[in-house]
């Protein structure tokens, strides 16, 4: 039996389990080291991700007729765009894999619960399903849709809500935690508010673009379009450059232009002529150009936007040398936004160059989603308005961790969270401060609230470990590894130090006397399962930390793909619109939890919406499905 997850954009799988009558299957993470000593290896068919946003698993010997129950956990980011956030809950269930039953009456359930800790000015907005509101006290909200249906449902569950603000606000969560690291956790979060007169700042741009032979096609395609859509995005006080790179450095201009029309054409067409160059790829000429190029900033906002989709040798050397540079420069240094094609660049390497530069990362594995995900990344560093944030209780107190190195930019595409541990009390009083679009001060006190009925541990495990990832590979510290994989375990979210196993257990008819128990009526049998299941080692889950060789050989992204099954290749063909749909929107927001079930008389999806946490980008689903097998 063949099990497909459909990710949306983003997701992480957390958990698979199957029961059969005789036997059960669980997935289960473990450490690199223990891995080592398994001796059974599952086939690459057999387990992993046929695409980004695919995930399989291959469950053998079926019989035709049994009754399965398959339960799926992943964590997913939800969509954020001009002010609305909204949660997709994929509802669609095709023909095919739908058991075959009579046309009997079946009921359809929807549950969504709003969570918030904004007590007023939560406006819904759209919903797929037409949801009655049954309960609603202190920022809690509750709706219901229920539908006697003789179909399975065809359409997917949509949710979109907004948090009513003209001004930027924001807020503190604490959270107790009792697991491996003995310390509380907190989380700050910062909303942009729906102030659309609200002054951006004045930018100076350059966009560093990887020409390299690897990047023919559609990357570079996907590229160039992405910057022609970014310059027309510039006012024309703004200025700019372009540097494509390979083995050498080229520039559109020698100096930073002005965004007028007549300059803006002149650059789109100047990309536009642009093509592959074959050689090696030397990143740290054109980075180096870029920060020169931005060196005199006095008056507006300085950003690298760099894209690329090879490794090089000296990357943690170029992390260390703009690590210096943006210190020595200070306020008014630049902010590097990166953005990693496919999987042989260094993701890693990236995440860390961003979180130095104050900046934002996003990568596209995928190659229809290229274009989409630039064009956010590009938005939302462009629409900066607030900028050198700092945070007055983090000074000088060594019992608080900040999990980035330094605080990013607020944009209006994206809400900003900061986040990180503790140890003892918090401080009873925090204060952001940082600059506005007009070049004001900006200071807001910032409210403290228990996070009583919000996860955070759950909620930002898949961003800490990514974070801590980075700076494990910067610092190579051994310590950083095995916090993460300690994390990675604790919340099942999938690293680079953790592998993926299945445990297979074999179930055994025993009569009660086995167990000094007798029933004179009913069944005298239970079934229980075998004292030792067999593990068995799926493939690497994880994106690894980049390919030297393939980036030397310029592999282009994708080309070494294994050719899929057939029935892979119709589940993707059937799923490729609703992917496609997803990318269209935009992922930064939100907390919840979802769980789905399917049997002969019921579908039911439970949905938790924490609006609070709506900057982290996180969403907690369980499906569980139970139906007969139809297949031999």
């Amino acid at each position: 039996m063949w099990i497909p997850l459909l990710l949306e954009f983003q997701g992480s799988i957390l958990g698979v389990e199957v029961d059969l009558p005789t036997k059960s299957y669980v997935t289960q993470l473990i450490g690199e080291q223990e891995s080592k000593g398994i001796g059974k290896i599952a086939r690459p068919e057999d387990g992993g991700f046929l695409k980004p946003h695919i995930f399989t698993l291959t469950i053998p010997q079926i019989d035709g007729g049994t009754n399965i129950s398959i339960k799926l956990r992943w964590s997913q980011k939800l969509s954020y765009n001009a002010g609305r956030f909204s949660l997709t809950v994929p509802f669609c269930f095709p023909e095919y894999v739908t058991p075959a039953i009579k046309k009997i009456s079946k009921k359809e359930k929807i549950e969504l619960n709003v969570n918030s800790s904004v007590a007023n000015g939560i406006l819904c907005k759209a919903a797929s399903h037409p949801l009655k509101e049954i309960r609603r006290h202190e920022g809690k909200f509750s709706f219901l849709y229920e539908a006697e249906i003789f179909k399975w449902s065809n359409t997917d569950f949509c949710f979109s809500y907004s948090v009513s603000s003209g001004n930027i606000f924001g807020g503190i969560l604490l959270q107790s935690l009792y697991d491996y690291d003995q310390r509380d956790m907190f989380c700050i979060y910062l909303f942009p508010g729906s102030e659309k007169n609200r002054k951006v700042f004045k930018k100076e741009v350059v966009f560093v673009v990887d020409i390299s032979e690897s990047m023919q096609g559609r990357p570079l395609e996907s590229t160039k379009s992405a910057i022609s859509a970014a310059l027309s995005k510039l006012s024309p006080e703004d200025s700019f450059n372009i540097i494509a790179f390979s083995n050498e450095a080229f520039q559109f201009s020698t100096s930073m232009e002005l965004a007028s029309k007549d300059a803006i054409e002149r650059a789109s067409a100047w990309i536009s002529t642009k093509y592959t160059v074959g050689g090696s790829t030397n990143l740290f000429i054109p980075l180096r150009k870029a920060a020169d190029m931005l060196s005199n900033t006095c008056d507006s906002i300085p950003m690298i936007f760099l894209v690329t989709d090879g490794s090089v040798k000296d990357e943690r050397n170029i992390c260390h040398w703009m690590q210096k540079r943006l210190t020595n420069q200070g306020v008014l240094s630049p902010s590097i936004h990166t953005f990693g094609i496919g999987s042989f660049c260094n993701h890693y390497f990236l995440r860390m160059l961003a979180m130095i530069g104050r900046g934002e990362y996003d990568a596209a594995f995928d190659l229809d989603s290229i274009e989409v995900q630039m064009n956010k990344l590009f938005s939302k560093g462009l629409s900066t308005v607030l900028t050198n944030i700092t945070i007055d209780a983090f000074d000088d107190r060594e019992e608080i961790e900040v999990y980035s190195s330094r605080i990013p930019d607020l944009s209006l595409e994206s809400p900003l969270t900061i986040y990180g541990r503790y140890q003892g009390s918090f401080p009873d009083n925090l204060k952001v401060t940082g600059i506005l679009g007009d070049l004001s001060s900006f200071t807001m006190d910032l409210k403290i609230q228990r996070a009583k009925d919000i996860p955070l541990d759950s909620v930002l495990a898949r961003r800490q470990i990514d974070l801590l990832t980075a700076q494990a590979w910067f610092s190579e510290n051994k310590r950083f590894e095995e916090e993460v994989a300690k994390l990675s375990i604790q919340t099942c979210n999938i690293s680079e130090y953790t592998r993926m196993t299945l445990l297979e257990k074999n179930k055994m008819l025993k009569t009660l006397k086995h167990f000094g128990a007798w029933k004179k009526k009913g069944d005298p049998h239970i079934v229980v399962e075998s004292e030792l299941p067999e593990m068995i080692l799926l493939q690497r889950l994880s994106v690894g930390f980049g390919d030297l060789i393939a980036t030397a050989e310029n592999i282009r992204p994708g080309s070494q793909e294994p050719e899929l099954p057939e029935v892979a290749k119709i589940f993707i063909k059937t799923t490729s619109n609703y992917f496609g749909g997803i990318c269209n929107r935009c992922c930064c927001m939100g907390c919840s939890r979802c769980c789905s079930k399917m049997n002969n008389q019921c579908a039911t999806t439970l949905t938790q919406l924490c609006t609070a946490l709506a900057c982290i980008g996180c969403l907690h689903c369980c499906s569980q499905s139970c139906c007969p097998n139809q297949d031999d």
